[in-house]
């Protein structure tokens, strides 16, 4: 089994990807390669395997050479192996990946699969707030470079990503890199105690207070002309009938204060 795990990360297959080649659990995965024989895994697990690695029973696995030539062999198992996973699938549960070219849609896949695994247990409150907290990440991204250089950030820190790879704005990208790894030297150097660092974040509590209570402003004020709107056509709700005609009229009455 020793051996099969140095084929699998010389090939670049995760975890991820192999449970979603085999239609298992990520933690399934873990538990087959515990096993100290490929042939104490499932009949049918096991056949997809040796299929995927193109070889036919587990004693071929020391006779592998992992080269260029190999790795696009495996790569266009894999990706035959997916094309008819997709095929057979017609209970509508893809209607997600429509629209997607290949590696977007290898992309997601492999992030839904994630977000499965570690939201399998219901139980796990602090495995559904990261998630929920990531679900804001995302929603916030497109406003914010510097969501995006964390993560080119983590993906670095980890070993994903080249260190010296700048997808974005390369001197931005560097300057924040270098900030954030000063920011967390300190705090793992246990010497950014609560107390030392309480008027920062009494800062930044404030500043997200004033967001708040900005929005909440912005709310109240576009809730306002709205009734003002509906109150001038003289309808009592909002429908698709209506709908472009009371959004033209909120424009108008917002313009005016804007003059005044």
């Amino acid at each position: 089994m020793e051996r099969l795990n140095d084929i699998l990360r010389e090939l670049g297959i995760s975890k991820v990807k192999l449970a979603k080649c085999l239609g298992v659990s990520r933690q399934m995965i873990y538990n087959y390669l515990e096993l100290d024989d490929l042939n104490k895994w499932p009949k049918d697990k096991k056949v997809i395997l040796l299929n995927i690695l193109g070889i036919k029973s587990p004693d071929e696995l020391d006779d592998i050479k992992v080269d260029t030539d190999y790795i696009m062999d495996v790569e266009a198992r894999i990706n035959s192996l997916f094309e008819n996973t997709n095929k057979s699938e017609v209970d509508g549960t893809n209607i997600i990946f429509n629209g997607l070219a290949g590696k977007q849609k290898e992309l997601l896949h492999n992030i839904v699969d994630e977000l499965k695994e570690q939201l399998v247990d219901d139980k796990d409150e602090n495995a559904y707030n990261s998630i929920l907290y990531l679900y804001h990440f995302l929603q916030t991204m497109q406003s914010s470079k510097e969501l995006k250089y964390i993560l080119a950030y983590m993906s670095k820190a980890a070993g994903y990503t080249k260190p010296y790879e700048f997808v974005y704005d390369e001197t931005d990208q560097f300057i924040f890199e270098s900030v954030l790894f000063s920011a967390l030297s300190l705090y793992r150097s246990g010497n950014a105690s609560k107390s030392k660092i309480a008027a920062t974040h009494k800062r930044f509590v404030a500043q997200i207070e004033q967001k708040l209570e900005n929005k909440m402003s912005r709310t109240l004020e576009i809730n306002t002309a709205k009734i003002q709107a509906m109150k001038e056509l003289g309808y009592t709700e909002i429908n698709e009938d209506n709908a472009a005609e009371v959004l033209s009229k909120i424009v108008e009455i917002q313009s005016r204060k804007v003059g005044n």
